[in-house]
């Protein structure tokens, strides 16, 4: 059967087929008509005997393509299936999950329960992201439908980080699916009166869905963030194929997109203004920090690629003036700094904003978005989500120890965690400055965050992004894993109420277990070339033959920040 949707024209082709095993003198027939369509299988069976029934269903969709060719999919498919058979099928897809969880599974002991959240989580970025052929990963996957159905920023920023390094031909898909919508984003920038590409900030196939523009396409970031998806899988795969057509446009064409949007002021900074950050709470800033370094280190990725491939480059009008204004704008970029309270300013000015009066809000006035005007929430020190402090975790190398830790006191108290999105960050900053226990609240309230409804939303729909973030706490959070450079670093800490942590990752064909314990770290290359990587600053090399151990890096501990009134983790208080 093929239906075909009146408003968006997507087809739906199912077949059914069946393996039918019975006594001498089974019968078994067909038939279909308009609105009929039936097998009967007659039999008759003594004691001891058995019928046996195999059913088949595949199913084939597209936008694009015709019925014939829809129809053609789903027979091949059940063809196949009838080939392999049922045992074959379970076979395959038991060696697809046991090769995943080689590459993908991550180790807790000391709590059972967040184990399985923490696996949970996993399984469901694969369930999201492994058979997406090319279409976005959906802000619920396709588990409900919340959101419509529409993918978000968070595809490139949480799942896709993910992706990379435990399903990187998913990863590779996805952004495969970007580039597909080029001309789309470009289309939007030329409406905006920009150059390059802008891509949507709310999207099923490419065009722009947001009808809100503080909130929508005023978040620029999102075309760094695609950015940042290409420099972090081309740092984990050495993909040159990619690098040189997919990924070199797209980091060509986001990279033109923000020598547009901002500007060389009089002092000879480089200034962004009147964008939003990834804190919706505070829209319409000038020189948001997050958004200043994702668009600086797209523009020197863009430089980079481009010189690597000059040819390529050539035939996208690459020169090297235009290469030259991207690494000047890189260079020059404004990072407000707010020098008397000696904390980094999440915008201009946003230090200087009204406070929030946490303590006279009420519990049930929570998300602030549904009982406040955007008026305060935009005049005010009150953050929805990670922002500054998500910086913190992606540009750690721009920062210090000190600074961090300043940074991160200061908005903790303001950040009031409205998104879902916000607990994995704040864990990951968390766990790097001094607040082992603090990280592992933060851990729990992203794993559980649809095991345990903490939300009140799971009927829409799974949080696709906050269980990546689960993945992401463990490993960059606990493993201290960054990617800042061209390879990468480690720098493990293991909260006190866990015993040990263990997780597994591929970089560059190389699969790496990292197994930590109060004792000390462990690395082990399960498979691959010999490795190199930077442990806590020292450059370690780990072999097929050699395992590596080294003592933890030293944490200095600190006193931990409150949250705002009301929002300190809680998902304890929800225990299955």
């Amino acid at each position: 059967m093929v239906h075909r949707a009146r408003a968006s024209h997507l087809r739906m082709a199912s077949g059914m087929d069946h393996i039918v095993e019975g006594p001498e003198g089974t019968v078994t027939a067909s038939e279909s008509r308009e609105d009929l369509a039936r097998v009967t299988v007659s039999t008759e069976l003594a004691p001891g005997q058995t019928l046996r029934i195999v059913k088949f269903i595949a199913y084939g969709w597209s936008s694009r393509r015709s019925q014939a060719s829809l129809r053609d999919q789903v027979e091949a498919s059940l063809a196949a299936a009838r080939r392999s058979g049922w045992d074959g099928l379970r076979s395959g897809q038991r060696d697809y999950l046991a090769d995943f969880w080689a590459r993908a599974d991550v180790e807790l002991e000391g709590d059972q329960a967040l184990q399985q959240a923490v696996r949970f989580a996993t399984f469901q970025v694969l369930q999201a992201g492994a058979r997406a052929e090319k279409r976005a990963i959906p802000a619920k996957g396709l588990t409900g439908n919340g959101y419509d159905g529409h993918s978000f920023w968070d595809m490139d920023m949480y799942t896709l980080p993910v992706l990379t390094y435990v399903a990187p031909a998913a990863a590779r898909d996805a952004l495969c699916w970007r580039h597909s919508t080029m001309d789309l984003a470009a289309e939007r920038a030329r409406e905006l009166g920009l150059a390059g590409a802008t891509f949507p900030w709310r999207t099923i196939r490419g065009q722009e869905c947001s009808g809100y523009w503080p909130a929508g396409t005023a978040a620029f970031h999102v075309n760094a963030g695609i950015g940042d998806a290409v420099r972090r899988y081309l740092n984990a795969t050495d993909d040159e194929e990619f690098e040189r057509g997919p990924g070199l446009e797209l980091l060509v064409e986001t990279a033109r997109l923000w020598r547009s949007v901002g500007h060389h002021d009089a002092e000879g900074g480089f200034r962004i203004d009147g964008v939003t950050g990834p804190d919706e709470y505070t829209a319409l800033v000038d020189n948001n920090v997050y958004t200043n370094h994702m668009a600086a280190r797209n523009l020197r990725v863009a430089a980079d690629i481009a010189v690597r491939h000059p040819h390529r480059a050539a035939d996208l009008d690459v020169d090297q003036e235009e290469i030259a204004s991207w690494r000047d704008a890189a260079d020059a970029v404004v990072i407000p700094y707010d020098h008397e309270l000696g904390v980094t300013a999440q915008s201009d000015s946003f230090t200087r904003y009204r406070q929030w009066d946490f303590e006279g809000t009420p519990p049930d006035h929570y998300p602030l978005m549904l009982n406040y005007p955007y008026y305060l929430l935009y005049t005010s020190q009150v953050i929805k989500q990670a922002d500054l402090v998500m910086a913190l975790y992606l540009f750690g190398d721009c920062f210090d120890a000190d600074q961090k830790a300043r940074d991160f006191d200061y908005y903790e108290r303001v950040t009031v965690r409205d998104s879902s999105l916000s607990a994995s960050i704040q864990a990951i900053v968390a766990a790097e400055v001094g607040h082992p226990d603090l990280a592992y609240d933060y851990l729990g309230e992203t794993a559980f965050i649809d095991l345990r409804d903490l939300a009140f939303n799971t009927k829409d729909g799974l949080h696709l992004a906050s269980l990546s973030g689960a993945w992401l706490v463990a490993v960059a959070g606990f493993g201290g894993m960054r990617d800042h450079g061209d390879g990468l670093a480690f720098s493990p800490r293991l909260p006190a109420r866990l015993a040990r942590l263990a997780f597994r990752l591929v970089f560059r064909g190389r699969r790496l277990l990292v197994d930590i314990d109060h004792e000390g770290v462990r690395y082990e290359l399960l498979d691959g070339e010999p490795l190199e990587f930077e442990h806590d600053g020292e450059t370690v090399r780990v072999t097929r033959d050699d395992t590596v151990h080294r003592p933890l890096p030293p944490v200095r501990h600190r006193p931990a920040p409150p949250q705002p009134a009301h929002r300190s983790p809680d998902w304890r208080h929800r225990e299955a």
